[in-house]
């Protein structure tokens, strides 16, 4: 009596492409949450973003919940 076993290889590997977008997006958003005091609004608001801090106001207690001081 004779038998074949076949072997399945399966490659199951995240693209580098995904990584790299996810890393960017991650850092983004670290900024965003983190640091930003008017930086990103200020592209379109001008000088006024940095007295508004809208996306600070936003984030505040997320800040201090990751552990950024702000004040």
């Amino acid at each position: 009596m004779s038998y074949s076993e076949a072997v399945t290889v399966s490659k199951s590997s995240v693209p580098i492409l995904a990584v790299v977008i996810l890393a960017v997006i991650f850092g983004f958003g670290l900024f965003l949450v983190g640091y930003d005091q008017g930086h990103l609004f200020s592209i379109i608001q001008g000088a006024e973003a940095f007295d508004d801090l809208f996306i600070h106001e936003l984030t505040h207690d997320m800040r201090h919940a990751a552990g950024f001081p702000c004040h």
